[in-house]
Parts: C-alpha cells; sequence; structure tokens
C-alpha cells in the first residue's frame, strides 16, 4: 500500500442513534484515505446470550468461551454486527468488505488459557488479505476471530487487542480508537492529552488506568512498535473521525 493507513478500532458503545461514525468513515474513503476498521460486539453477544438462557460469564475481564458460547460468538459477530456495518457503510454510499480475522488466515491464535475455553491469544498478523481488500478499493471491516492454530476452529479474541496488532502489522500510520469516553482521565476526572509508554505503564500500576481501558492502552504500546501515534477519544461526539483527520480532535495521544 502506497498509502499511509488508519487503523479504527469501534466499540458498540459509540454507535448509538445520531451517531456520525459511518458518515465519517465513507467522507474519509472519499478522500481516498485507506482506512481499516476492526469492531468490538459485547454488548450484542452478552444479550443473544441472555436470550438463549446460555449464563456470560468473565475471568480477569475477559470472555469465558466455552463451546456454546462460541457459537454465539461467531454468529453475532461474524453475521449481525460485522454485516450491520458493512450494510450502514454500502448505504451511505462508502464501499466496504466484511471479514474476520479466520478470513484468509488474517488473524493466527492460540487458546490463551485453558479456564477461559476458546479465548486466543494472538500469535501472527498476516496482513495480505488485509491489502488485497484495500486495494480493491474496500474497507476491511474485521470482527475479532481468531484461527486457531492447533485446534482448527474460530478462537474469540479481544478487539483492541486485535487493533493494535494488525496496526503494527501493517505499519499503519495512525491507530485510533473510538470510545465512550473523553479519553484517558487522571484522578480528578480530567482528560490526559498526551502521554508517553512509561507514563502509560505507571497510571496502569497507580490503577489510575483501569478495566476497560487496559486493553486499549496495551493494544496502542504493541502498535507503537511501528506506529507513530496511537489516540483514544470519544466516539461519542459528532464527527469524531474527520475532526481527528483535520487535527481538531480531542481525546489522549500515546506516543
Amino acid at each position: 500500500m502506497g498509502k499511509p493507513i488508519i487503523i479504527i478500532k469501534i466499540g458498540g458503545s459509540t454507535l448509538g442513534s445520531g451517531d456520525t461514525t459511518i458518515e465519517d468513515l465513507v467522507e474519509l474513503q472519499k478522500r481516498e484515505i485507506p482506512l481499516v476498521v476492526v469492531h468490538g460486539g459485547g454488548k450484542e453477544i452478552t444479550e443473544w446470550l441472555s436470550n438463549l438462557g446460555i449464563p456470560a460469564k468473565f475471568e480477569r475481564g475477559l470472555r469465558v468461551t466455552d463451546a456454546e458460547t462460541l457459537k454465539v460468538v461467531v454468529a453475532v459477530l461474524c453475521g449481525l454486527v460485522n454485516k450491520e456495518l458493512v450494510a450502514s457503510i454500502e448505504s451511505a454510499g462508502g464501499r466496504a468488505m466484511g471479514m474476520s480475522g479466520i478470513d484468509g488466515g488474517l488473524i493466527e491464535a492460540g487458546i490463551k488459557d485453558a479456564e477461559l475455553g476458546y479465548v486466543g491469544e494472538i500469535v501472527k498478523i498476516n496482513p495480505e488479505p488485509l491489502e488485497m481488500v484495500l486495494e480493491g478499493g474496500y474497507i476491511p471491516v474485521i470482527a475479532p476471530l481468531g484461527l486457531g492454530r492447533d485446534e482448527a476452529m474460530p478462537l474469540n479474541v479481544n478487539a483492541d487487542t486485535a487493533a493494535g496488532d494488525i496496526a503494527a502489522a501493517i505499519g499503519a500510520w495512525r491507530l485510533i480508537f473510538l470510545t465512550d469516553v473523553e479519553g484517558i482521565l487522571d484522578k480528578d476526572g480530567e482528560v490526559l492529552k498526551r502521554l508517553s509508554p512509561d507514563e502509560v505503564r505507571h497510571l496502569i500500576r497507580s490503577e489510575t488506568i483501569s478495566t476497560g481501558m487496559i486493553p486499549k492502552v496495551e493494544a496502542c504500546l504493541c502498535a507503537l512498535s511501528s506506529v507513530s501515534e496511537t489516540r483514544i477519544i470519544d466516539g461519542r461526539v459528532p464527527h469524531a473521525l474527520t475532526r481527528e483527520i483535520d487535527g481538531k480532535g480531542e481525546g489522549t495521544t500515546i506516543a
């Protein structure tokens, strides 16, 4: 790919009524900026598990994924969330292609911890499938599943981690997390505008950064091996993405 690529991680909590993320993605594609979207879907998975009478269990913030839960994870991420995103982009005038980390062996993974079941730890990113989709003029929209190296089956991988690993593997220009908070906050609730990797690690140790923000900042640290700048911004702000690309974005930079 000749042009710098932007990796965008979209959380389900940032896509609501009146959201402008889809509109922004289409606008940036029209500007001929190569984009890769990685999405989550934890809320939808939990809702479907509840509908089916399957209890949702978590260990250390990770979803315990037994065989029945895995079926729901694959169906919801690849079938529901992914296709709704692709349909929205296409309907808004963009060009998108839905895929998962399994397709083309994009994300190779191994079992992270036997107690967690079919939860994958990313072993390798094979960027060729992404490059083909980008060269075809499409936005790859990626569901966070990995191809089990030894199990020959899907594995549930963390979407934040997937975004960071993909960004590092393809040498993206920028990694942007769209979240439902203003950025990384200090103990007083003020946004920390710029952080170094060492400062991030200190904030994790002091528990200023905690819970769901930890995998995001760890993904940023991973990506910095080949990405010059990572950003955590509030996806609820109208046109957060285009404002970000135009240099008007708020939030936290980790660089």
